[in-house]
């Protein structure tokens, strides 16, 4: 384990002047008192799943809904000191140093007696009880700074009875109040099940899980988009310079294209394929071939013998006939067949599948399997894999295509139990909606975008995502919608209207109110 975990680090003048941006908070959260009440019980999202979840959580399910309250509510008084505990698990993500950041700010506004531990080592340094304590010197260098270095982190799961008691006893003899899991899908799904256990064995100990994650399956993508959105335009002002290439860009993102979605809106690539719309369609890894080769087709039609492809690399596993090869893999693999032997025992049409696929594929495929039991995404090189088909479909056609590869990323599947499902992209959402509007645009015209980097001061500082401002404005005019029919309600139902009109509108109105008080859902990790 590395010992220099927490120690000050050397920065450079630009993340000196980093390290002072101050994220700015919601006005509930800025007083030196942070305050709460409860609402209504949450539930989930899809009704049909409440009694499975009910069954597997039956003591965390269904808890109230907490509200922040404005500081003018603020309360008096001091409030006992807290002991937290937090640890870093999931691989390196943007903004993990800014939750203990945050988190510790928190603390010692509600009182200075407080105290933040940070586990070192990751999980392993949970279940070891090596703690670091979280001060203003320890921070200092670490603040708006990425990767996971200030704790450091190791073997990424808490799901053993082992592990679970280990988890356990370090929270009961370090007397934790709390204990922060920051992660992906897999580590929040652990946290779940965590905070199941401590409630059943009425541990003092609440857990939380905070995303943290590369992959957008969570919906937590503004550093990652604005980063990758930069150097997805520099691709694509080299494409139409050299005018002669093209390039098929792989991006994380595991079930849910979130970030593709995004960087296509920032960046305007000429075609991005989306692992939900392909899963909705069920198209075939032809048919997304020969989407690719109508697109490219169309554009040497313009003249134009260039252009950018976004992939998520999660497309891999939305392909049907894809998805269910990479089944038969795990299956021999969970019965301890050979990674050399695996081909031998698919079924015939899994075989002839396997054997089309280029070489570098079927090695890929025959990875080593994720700690929790998925294809390791990352090292499978969809975007090389729908290279080697284009070129080989243009050919066909009479036409030349060279390509290029760019960009990596890891990938994350939830495991096999009641789990964080990731958020997959809303194909009847705002955000999709206005992709699908501009596709043709971005297919056959260079309207490429240099979004730029980061800003942490002046112009650009308070930029959010696109789809996040789309969302916003989506769900205000609804809102707006909503309150226009309100008071052409209260115009038309004065006094002096049939009791038949009026009888029409109370039941309407109770049935909204019932759907209304049905639906209220816990918001997505």
């Amino acid at each position: 384990m590395n010992t220099d975990l927490g120690s000050p680090r050397e920065l450079t003048g630009l993340q000196r002047s980093r390290a002072l941006y101050q994220p700015v908070l919601p006005p509930c959260l800025q007083g030196t008192r942070i305050t709460v009440e409860f609402g209504d019980s949450t539930t989930t999202i899809d009704p049909k799943c409440a009694d499975i979840i009910a069954q597997a959580f039956p003591h965390t399910f269904g808890q109230k809904l907490v509200h922040f309250l404005g500081p003018s509510m603020m309360v008096k008084g001091e409030q006992p000191p807290l002991r937290v505990g937090v640890v870093f698990s999931g691989r390196q993500s943007p903004g993990g140093h800014n939750v203990i950041w945050g988190t510790y700010d928190a603390l010692k506004a509600q009182n200075p007696c407080n105290v933040l531990l940070g586990f070192v080592g990751g999980t392993e340094g949970l279940f070891a009880k090596k703690t670091l304590e979280i001060t203003d010197d320890a921070l200092l260098s670490y603040r708006n700074q990425g990767g996971f270095d200030l704790l450091g982190r190791t073997v990424d799961r808490i799901r053993t009875a082992g592990q679970v008691n280990a988890a356990m006893s370090t929270c009961r003899d370090l007397n934790l109040d709390g204990l922060i899991i920051i992660g992906g899908l897999t580590s929040n799904s652990d946290a779940a099940q965590l905070a199941e256990t401590f409630a059943e064995r009425n541990s003092k100990t609440k857990v939380v899980g905070v995303p943290v994650t590369l992959n957008g399956d969570l919906k937590n993508q503004f550093v990652e988009t604005t980063v990758i959105s930069q150097l997805i335009s520099n691709v694509c002002l080299d494409a139409v310079s050299a005018g002669k290439y093209y390039y098929f860009v792989r991006l994380m993102g595991g079930k849910a294209s979130h970030v593709a979605l995004e960087c296509a809106l920032q960046s305007h690539p000429n075609m991005v394929i989306l692992g939900e719309e392909v899963a909705l369609s069920k198209l075939t890894l032809m048919e997304i071939t020969n989407k690719i080769c109508d697109g490219v087709e169309a554009r040497a039609a313009e003249g134009k013998h260039h252009g950018v492809l976004l992939i998520p690399e999660g497309l891999i596993e939305s392909i049907p006939e894809m998805y269910a090869l990479m089944q038969e893999i795990n299956v021999l693999y969970s019965n301890n067949v050979h990674s050399n032997d695996i081909p031998s025992h698919l079924s015939p049409w899994a075989a002839a599948l396997f054997m089309f696929l280029p070489p570098f594929i079927r090695s890929e495929l025959l990875l080593h399997q994720e700690s929790d039991n998925s294809a390791q995404l990352s090292q499978i090189d969809t975007e090389q894999l729908l290279a080697h088909l284009v070129q080989a479909e243009m050919n066909k056609r009479m036409a030349m295509v060279s390509v290029r590869r760019h960009l990596r990323g890891p990938g994350a599947v939830p495991v096999g139990k009641p789990v964080i499902h990731p958020s997959p992209i809303d194909l009847k959402g705002k955000s999709y909606e206005v992709l699908r509007e501009k596709a043709s645009s971005f297919l056959l015209d260079d309207f490429y975008s240099t979004p730029g980097g980061i800003q942490f001061e002046g112009p650009g500082a308070d930029t959010k995502p696109i789809t996040l401002t789309i969302e916003e404005q989506d769900y205000l005019g609804d809102i707006k919608i909503l309150q226009d029919y309100l008071d052409k309600l209260r115009i038309l139902l004065k006094p002096g209207c049939s009791r038949e009109i009026l009888r029409a509108a109370i039941s309407s109105i109770r049935v909204s109110k019932r759907c209304a008080q049905g639906h209220v859902c816990a918001p997505q990790c």
